[in-house]
């Protein structure tokens, strides 16, 4: 029999996975609290759009309402996709819990390190954790779906699924083979050192799009917020070591040379400049990260889940994060209506 699955928070990312899994025939249900993308799911399909022609489709889905949960959930899900913001994690993962088979479990597909948070409703027995690296999907419509960079393939590994223990099990395969339909995959014994390496890519792209009002592309092609996206990504580089996290490359960069760039090292700054450059190669102009998304539309952001976690946890070992602790600052006063998004309000950081 098929796995039932459900994607909870049918969002950018959940509807990206939650369309391609609809479109391999997969039992898949997606919830969502936004009415009017729920009704056009219904009416008109799911609809993504990407660089190249097969990733530019429609498809029936499965849709729901939150309030027709407790219809749906008299069939048990088997697997549930969290694919909400981190700040929504817990009420997420206790309100799917109850419609989970016996034997069924919550897989974190999510921005920042919530695994933890699943854990603490459902039991670490019953977590898994599944990374998506740099696949900057926006959900610009009801019902539509926008990827804005390359498929990863096999020059980058897109969705890294692994146990908080670290081994390589049945379901963390099933997971990996399930996803690669949307894109490149694999099951990972490094959840954590995955997890905080994704973790610095959105402390360097995240705040700054939400600070300056720019996209990727705009913020790479400045001199003055490349140089504040390496200092923000050094700064997590030395906290993840200094937990004792096995860090991965961020985008084909060592994370030694990020911390070399940002502790002073002239050469590693220029090649990891470079390598920012020529990243804008892949992207779209209309590539913009998700806390960027986020003031645009008017929403809470995760500042405090993302480079927040980077000051938090360097603030535990005495490690001083100024452009992290900075840039939290600054976005929280533009959440708050204090200043308007522009690059002049980072250039102080």
């Amino acid at each position: 029999m098929k796995r039932r699955i459900a994607i909870v928070g049918a969002g950018a990312l959940g509807g990206h996975v939650g369309g391609y899994l609809a479109k391999a025939g997969q039992d898949v249900t997606l919830i969502d609290a936004w009415p009017e993308h729920v009704e056009a799911m219904r009416r008109d399909g799911l609809t993504l759009r990407g660089q190249t022609g097969p990733e530019n489709f429609t498809v029936p889905v499965n849709a729901i309402h939150i309030t027709d949960l407790q219809k749906a959930g008299s069939r048990p899900f088997d697997i549930a996709f969290v694919a909400v913001k981190s700040y929504d994690t817990v009420w997420a993962t206790q309100m799917i819990a109850q419609y989970l088979a016996a034997d069924g479990y919550v897989v974190s597909l999510q921005n920042s390190i919530n695994e933890e948070r699943i854990a603490s409703v459902v039991g670490w027995g019953k977590t898994v954790g599944c990374i998506a690296s740099a696949i900057s999907v926006e959900l610009v419509g009801p019902a539509k779906v926008q990827r804005n960079v390359a498929l990863g393939g096999s020059r980058h590994t897109v969705f890294r699924i692994g146990e908080p223990h670290g081994r390589v099990t049945p379901r963390a395969k099933e997971i990996a083979e399930m996803v690669s339909v949307a894109d490149s995959s694999k099951a990972t014994t490094n959840l954590w050192g995955e997890r905080w390496s994704k973790l610095i890519v959105n402390a360097m792209r995240n705040p700054v799009s939400a600070a300056t009002g720019r996209g990727g592309n705009g913020n790479d092609r400045d001199p003055m917020t490349r140089w504040l996206a390496i200092r923000l990504a050094a700064e997590a580089v030395k906290v993840g070591l200094a937990h004792g996290y096995a860090l991965e490359s961020v985008y084909h960069i060592p994370p030694e040379k990020l911390l070399a760039a940002g502790e002073g090292d002239k050469a590693a700054r220029e090649e990891c400049e470079g390598i920012l450059l020529e990243q804008v190669k892949h992207r779209n102009d209309e590539q913009r990260p998700s806390m960027g998304q986020d003031i645009m539309k008017g929403r809470r952001t995760e500042i405090d889940f993302i480079n927040g976690l980077v000051a938090a946890k360097g603030a535990e070992l005495k490690i001083a994060t100024p452009a992290n602790s900075g840039i939290v600052e600054t976005v929280r006063r533009i959440e708050r209506g204090e200043i308007a998004p522009s690059p002049e309000a980072v250039a102080h950081i």
